[in-house]
């Protein structure tokens, strides 16, 4: 069920007084020089089945879904896309340091609310999944959320041992379904990315579908709502939606040309072990510890 580098095995034995500021030094390699040195086998091309094209006036943004996670969500998701569902929403929420939300700003509104086409007018909620099966690739550290936390396929995840489950986690980036107060009134419809301090009070609370692979730039510097959460007073503050849609749809030559680093690989163990120990002209002190949200997962 659970796989751990090599690398990281032997620093989970590791005590804190080792990474006390006057620990032996070490000399570890910056990111940049680690993924330079990569070897091609250590990354890996999304599926474009599983690849989110937003487009927008300010440029492009990708979103990666995540196909072990939320099944039946990723299936609604896919659908509304290839049937041009968000064509012509908007970016309608804009929360500080929290989310930016996008879909249909009369959702909430039945006798307005754009049809849903042939997806699914009903969902249970997907906030966990069995664990059993998943390639998890464990961070050392202790994680005040949840008791092991770490990588599945790129994705930032959260484990419980002791109930067998796991669930994606809200890390700058993620993607996830809105939702009212009822568990399962998500439809994947409505969907929402973070763009601040990971709220990690919200794990296992809501259905995650995914990160953003490129274009966090672009929905980081939307415009902030003025109105109560984040929300526009008026339709002309709203951001709008050209289109998303799959990869897959697209034509080969369209198609976002990315690699993810894969969190299984040697290159991603040393690039944990540096983010952990590091110290050189710039960092006077190693933190001795790494935390699952400081981790970005490269995207070439």
């Amino acid at each position: 069920m659970k796989t751990i580098n090599a690398a990281l095995l032997c620093l989970l034995t590791a005590t804190p007084a080792a990474f006390a500021q006057d620990a032996p030094a070490r000399t570890y390699l910056s990111q940049a020089e680690i993924l330079a040195a990569s070897p091609h086998g250590d990354w890996r091309t999304p599926d474009p089945e599983n690849l989110l094209v937003m487009d927008l006036a300010a440029g492009r943004v990708v979103i990666e879904l995540a196909p072990g996670f939320a099944p039946q969500h990723l299936a609604n998701v896919r659908t509304l896309a290839r049937e041009h569902f968000w064509d012509e929403t908007s970016i309608y929420r804009v929360q500080d340091n929290f989310v930016v939300q996008f879909g249909d700003p009369n959702a909430s509104k039945k006798d307005l609310a754009k049809p849903l086409g042939s997806a699914k007018l009903h969902l249970p909620a997907e906030f966990q999944r069995d664990a059993a099966g998943l390639t998890f690739t464990a961070l050392p550290d202790a994680d005040g959320w949840a008791p092991q936390t770490g990588f599945v396929d790129g994705f930032p995840v959260a484990l419980n041992p002791q109930t067998g489950k796991a669930w994606l986690v809200h890390c700058y980036g993620t993607l996830g379904a809105g939702r009212e107060n009822a568990d399962d009134s998500s439809r994947g419809d409505e969907l929402y990315a973070i763009i601040g301090h990971a709220p990690r009070r919200l794990d296992a609370n809501l259905s995650v579908l995914g990160r953003v692979l490129q274009g966090m730039d672009l929905l980081s510097a939307v415009r902030r709502g003025t109105g109560p959460r984040g929300g526009y007073r008026t339709p002309e503050e709203r951001t709008p939606i050209q289109s998303i849609r799959l990869a897959s749809e697209l034509p080969e030559s369209e198609r976002p040309k990315l690699q993810v680093l894969r969190t299984e690989s040697a290159t991603f163990s040393q690039m944990v072990e540096s983010m952990r120990l590091r110290t050189d002209a710039f960092y006077k002190r190693a933190p001795g510890r790494v935390e699952v949200c400081d981790i970005s997962v490269p995207v070439r």
